[in-house]
């Protein structure tokens, strides 16, 4: 089977490096350290936690973890909430099903729980049309929940949000009612992970804001190539190939150290690389094709939605990374617009996480394949 891993969670053997980060977040969660971990999609964010959380939950620290990208509404919020105190706190203490769902009947709103015929598994939902204080007092009673259940039985306990900015779509009142909830919970550790950075930098940088300054805050960068090179070799190793020198250089070049591309292209030079062969240059750029064949669809739908100017913009960054993006003769060289212009376009692009800032004017594509891509077939 093809060893590398992408689009979905990289557990076990497919995690890779992280170790540094692995081993503070696993030291956090131990001490009730709240931890903001923040990077763009596809570095990693998940998989990191879902890693500690391994480790953790065997160790028998209790981490319930809930997905705010799944919450369209607060009732779908406190859906989730349940299902996740229920399935990873309530019932590993109480052990007895019935005893963990007693929980829930004393709740403002009391949800409708579900009984799977297969498995048993409990299923738990909150209709609408309450009042919006009866709904909120279910979610900060639900949010108190998780360190009322460890406190009675000495556990640790770990609350983990996926896609924390999500919180604003919701209710921009919800940061303040949780934090509220959470300040009081010292011996509960808060996980908040998020994509947005610039949403989740105001959420905790922004004194004015209910989270300021209330966790560690960790940013994930790429993967150092000197991590990345020898997970790539041992894979292929294992599976019968090889890699020459110069092809992984190559591999790493046109990825960036950028976790998922790294995975997604290493998957289609192992598809292009016969058993007991070794991967050559030209082997990785059939591989990139690969590559890019399979994302066209979602490039292309990428491309439809800037504006003529962002186009160019994306363009002249494909083309040279820029360290002075404004400047005449940058624009110039490239066909750009007035100044003006090519600012409200390249901070749009950093807004809709296209577009990287890395200093002062400085700014590259985000995505190693959409620079490709661009190259390849915008015209």
């Amino acid at each position: 089977m093809n060893p590398f891993r992408f689009g979905d969670l990289a557990l076990d053997d497919a995690f890779t490096d992280r170790e540094l980060e692995l081993a503070e977040l696993e030291a956090d969660i131990r001490n009730g350290q709240n931890v903001v971990v923040v990077a763009p999609r596809r570095y990693g964010k998940s998989s990191l936690v879902w890693r500690a959380s391994q480790r953790l939950v065997a160790e028998g620290v209790l981490v319930a973890q809930i997905d705010l990208m799944r919450a369209a509404t607060k009732e779908q919020l406190a859906a989730l909430l349940s299902r996740a105190i229920y399935e990873d706190i309530a019932t590993p203490i109480y052990r007895a099903r019935e005893r963990a769902a007693q929980i829930f009947r004393s709740l403002r709103v009391t949800p409708t729980i579900t009984v799977d015929p297969v498995d048993g598994s409990l299923s738990f939902s909150f209709t609408g049309g309450y009042a919006r204080d009866d709904v909120d007092a279910t979610i900060e009673r639900l949010l108190e929940l998780p360190a009322e259940l460890a406190g009675e039985r000495g556990r640790r306990v770990a609350l983990v949000f996926d896609e924390f900015q999500e919180v604003l779509e919701l209710d921009p009142r919800l940061p303040a009612l949780m934090r509220a909830v959470f300040q009081a919970q010292p011996e509960v550790a808060h996980v908040y992970l998020g994509s947005k950075r610039s949403m989740m930098r105001e959420l905790f940088n922004d004194a004015n804001e209910p989270f300021w300054r209330s966790a560690r805050q960790v940013e994930l960068g790429p993967i150092p190539a000197d991590a990345f090179r020898p997970f790539i070799e041992r894979k292929l190793r294992e599976t019968g190939r090889s890699i020459d020198g110069a092809a992984l250089d190559r591999v790493l070049a046109s990825t960036g150290g950028h976790p998922y591309a790294t995975q997604e292209l290493c998957y289609a030079l192992w598809e292009e690389t016969p058993e007991g062969g070794a991967a050559s240059v030209e082997t990785v750029a059939a591989a990139l094709a690969r590559v890019l064949r399979s994302e066209n669809a979602h490039f292309t739908r990428v491309w439809d939605t800037t504006s003529r100017t962002q186009r160019l913009v994306l363009q002249a960054l494909a083309a040279q990374p820029a360290a002075g993006l404004t400047s005449g003769e940058y624009r110039r060289r490239h066909g750009l617009p007035a100044p003006s212009s090519v600012q409200k376009a390249v901070e749009a692009l950093v807004a809709a996480e296209l577009v990287v800032r890395e200093g002062p004017g400085s700014y590259r594509i985000a995505e190693p394949f959409l620079a490709e891509w661009v190259v390849a077939n915008a015209v």
